[in-house]
């Protein structure tokens, strides 16, 4: 369940940064603000994993993947619509 409230944290951020670029500078800025999202969240999804290991108790290796999973499906998103704005 939690890894379902992570991911959809961060598809809320990225819907966020796409608010904040059209506020910005209208729709010419939803391209640059989407990709802005990336590295915001890979932070996030970072310190995720690095919680997960040092308060759930899980390993590196058993957070590997779930690391890759929740950047993943957001970040795929955040792709596709820079691809479809830009």
């Amino acid at each position: 369940m939690h890894t379902v409230i992570v991911i959809c944290t961060g598809f809320v951020l990225l819907g966020l940064c796409a608010v904040v670029g059209y506020l910005y500078g209208g729709k010419p800025a939803l391209a640059p603000a989407v990709l802005a999202f990336l590295p915001i969240w890979l932070a996030g999804a970072g310190f995720n994993m690095v919680m997960g290991v040092k308060s759930a108790g899980y390993s590196v290796a058993e957070e590997t993947p779930m690391f890759f999973l929740v950047f993943g499906m957001p970040a795929i998103v955040a792709i596709g619509l820079w691809w479809w704005l830009r």
